[in-house]
């Protein structure tokens, strides 16, 4: 174990933590890195199979289907969390969706489904949590993107959404201040995850990534592992701004002289690629039910 790693062991021991989204990827990985590090965690996700074997690698942690479209549910997943756990000292409004779509031609229903799964999920799990972390040692932090702040062609309807995740961890931060608890927001660029396994397996996504230049940060997916480690310190300390891979911290104050050379960059080819965009079919990267439709 390195220095860093039991000095976040000795921060977060005793935690109780709430992740969204937990039966895959960065919530799955985050609640087997947090209960390694002796914190007490409680999941939340849509596949209960995911879910109990999530659970059995965190010692049995309490674990329950949660759809964070459906208000009442986040409710009383909240409050079970907090019976289980005896309180609540973080959450981790993780839980998301994303698909391609054009601005123009593209599926409504995604940028529909995005807003109602990104948005109001991460609203949903926040507006319950919140009372519960609202504490000095509380915590709150929500999972946004490089994508809120950078934008790319085909993911309109996600950068929407992140964006509008990011301002409501940036007003949360604030509302919560009176009580001693602190608010946080995670930019993440491309992980190696199942979602992004399945966000970049279309034809349009493909014909876009090997169009771009492959020395621009566009195209780059980090490890797993980056994104997690990030979550550690960032949950530790109770950080602003949790960001993955490294640089993604250099990106954000200039965002607006960014986006220019982003737009630039992804040009080759597009009017194509938009063509083959508004014809393809796409799913959400995580299926969700037939009541949030």
């Amino acid at each position: 174990m390195s220095p860093d790693s039991s000095r976040w062991t000795a921060t977060l021991a005793g935690r109780r933590v709430l992740i969204t989204g937990a039966a895959r990827g960065i919530g799955a990985a985050l609640a087997a890195r947090l209960h390694e590090r002796g914190a007490r965690v409680a999941l939340a996700g849509l596949e209960p199979d995911h879910l109990s074997a999530v659970a059995a690698q965190c010692g049995e942690a309490p674990w329950w289907t949660c759809d964070v479209t459906d208000r009442g549910r986040v409710e009383e997943v909240v409050a079970h969390a907090v019976a289980e756990l005896g309180g609540l000292d973080v959450v981790v409004a993780n839980a998301g969706v994303a698909a391609q779509m054009p601005v123009i031609g593209g599926d409504p229903s995604v940028i529909e489904q995005s807003l109602r799964v990104n948005v109001l999920g991460v609203y949903n799990t926040l507006r319950a949590a919140g009372p519960h972390v609202s504490h000095p040692r509380g915590y709150a932090l929500a999972v946004s993107s490089l994508a809120a702040a950078v934008n790319a062609p085909l993911l309109g309807a996600y950068s929407a959404s992140k964006a509008a995740v990011e301002a409501l961890g940036n007003t949360l931060r604030a509302e919560l201040r009176p009580w001693g608890a602190k608010a946080g927001v995670a930019y993440f660029a491309e992980l190696d995850t199942d979602m992004t396994r399945r966000g970049f397996d279309t034809k349009a996504a493909t014909a876009m990534m090997s169009a771009v230049p492959r020395s621009s940060f566009i195209s780059g997916v980090a490890p797993l592992h980056v994104g997690i480690d990030a979550l550690e310190r960032g949950i530790a300390r109770r950080s602003k701004r949790v960001v993955a891979p490294w640089w993604v911290g250099g990106v954000l104050p200039v965002r607006m002289l960014v986006q220019p050379l982003a737009d630039r960059t992804v040009q080759r080819g597009l009017r194509d690629i938009l063509e083959v965009a508004r014809t393809e079919k796409v799913d959400l990267t995580t299926p969700q039910p037939e009541s949030s439709e």
